[in-house]
């Protein structure tokens, strides 16, 4: 039986759809987490209290692990244990992606810098540090522009300017948001970077993908159909198949490809996110992850096989089967939270579940919960799951579901969030 140790911060989405997968698989799997396990006295070795922002010490936890009980992947599941499953693997001679590769993908300056050596299509930038002065540093960009801290993800601290008095503010904001709990802890020097990029117009889209020696096999390709223009950029509708021409599908993967093989990635999943226009496909980000939230509940292949199993197969080296995408078209909308507050209640759950082709809504934050919007924010409300015969059909019903929710959001205290 493979045994795999799975690393799963505490914030995740993914834990449910992981286990479950490990299980009709019969995978042996390790929680690797950034907090101590209700169980961990009572099944010894069956989980592992990890500080992924400790790399050696982390890594040499997970060395110790391996020698009393081999290990024969290390898998993570999102951004937070990324580079502590690269090192560690590194460590114990497994498959992976080299730390130097996963480092340049999650730091947005690194992979910028690589991305212009090669040639890839990519928006141009410049960096500043947080010591810089706001007004200053308006008047180096053109515009339009993005400004983005460079350790963060999910679209948190992204935000669009068109001239300089929106680059100063958006300046100081993401220099507010870089102060808050959690990305104050952070001691690397990239903590200090903002990176300003051209902003590139056009089409969004996202690729799930798998990397095999550094083949890239397409997975799914997901068109976003909300218009991508900022200020902010927060992330809504997912639908696949795309209804992309085959000549752009084509170059789409073609520049994801070639981003990997820039950063150096070779092995297991990838989520890339581009942007499409005058047949170009410009790269935007690339996470050596798959796709994150609940949004790997829209993939099923072959015989169903999920998202998660098809990772976990990857990683063990066991046979993929059949990894077509299931014939129907399917669709995820991530439900904005429109106002920050205190969450009192989701009204019309059961309405929206009643349109045609709704497979379910869950909402993911608990009621009497603070919610925080972006730029500042960095969770989803909730998530409402579509299919449909059509990728017209599934946007539709979602949209309707969305319409039927009632979202009430009381006020913070004293005016506050």
């Amino acid at each position: 039986m493979p045994r795999i140790l799975l690393l799963l911060a505490t914030t995740t989405y993914r834990a449910e759809d992981f286990l479950e997968a490990a299980q009709r698989l019969g995978v042996d799997v390790v929680v690797g987490s950034d907090q101590r396990q209700a169980l961990a006295d009572l099944v010894p070795d069956s989980t592992l209290e990890l500080d992924f922002n400790d790399l050696s010490a982390s890594t040499r936890k997970v060395v110790e692990l391996a020698r009393r009980r081999p290990l024969d992947a290390i898998v993570s599941a999102e951004d937070d244990g990324a580079l502590l499953a690269a090192a560690a693997s590194a460590e114990l001679s497994l498959p992976h992606n080299s730390p130097e590769s996963v480092a340049t993908a999650r730091y947005k300056h690194l992979m910028r810098a690589a991305l212009a050596r090669a040639g890839v299509p990519s928006p141009g930038f410049k960096l500043f540090s947080i010591a810089d002065d706001p007004r200053e540093a308006a008047g180096q960009v053109e515009y339009p522009c993005v400004l983005k801290p460079v350790l963060l993800s999910a679209s948190r601290g992204v935000i669009r300017a068109d001239d300089e008095d929106e680059f100063a503010r958006a300046f100081r904001r993401i220099l507010g948001i870089l102060q808050e709990p959690g990305v104050l802890e952070r001691t690397d020097e990239a903590a200090e970077i903002i990176m300003v990029e051209d902003f590139v117009p056009g089409e969004e889209v996202a690729l799930e993908g798998v990397l095999t020696n550094g083949e890239l096999q397409v997975l799914a390709l997901f068109d976003k159909p909300e218009p991508m223009d900022g200020p902010f950029f927060e992330e809504s509708l997912y639908i696949t198949p795309s209804t992309k021409p085959a000549r752009v599908r084509e170059r789409i993967a073609g520049t994801v490809s070639a981003t990997a093989e820039a950063l150096g990635l070779r092995h297991g999943p990838v989520h890339a996110e581009l942007r499409v226009n005058e047949g170009r496909a410009w790269i935007i980000e690339i996470a050596p992850r798959s796709i994150g939230g609940l949004c790997s509940r829209t993939l099923r292949f072959g015989a169903g096989m999920s998202l998660e199993e098809l990772i976990l197969r990857h990683a063990a080296g066991l046979e993929l089967g059949d990894t077509t995408r299931e014939r129907q078209a399917a669709g995820v909308l991530m439900l904005p939270i429109p106002r920050g507050g205190v969450l009192r209640e989701v009204g019309g759950i059961g309405e929206a579940e009643a349109v045609q082709g709704i497979e379910g809504v869950t909402i993911s934050i608990p009621r009497g919960q603070k919610v925080v919007p972006l730029p500042e924010g960095h969770r989803y409300l909730g998530f409402i799951f579509a299919r449909g015969e059509t990728p017209q059909l599934t946007e539709a019903a979602l949209r309707e579901a969305h319409r039927r929710l009632d979202i009430i959001i009381d006020e913070p205290e004293n005016g506050r969030e």
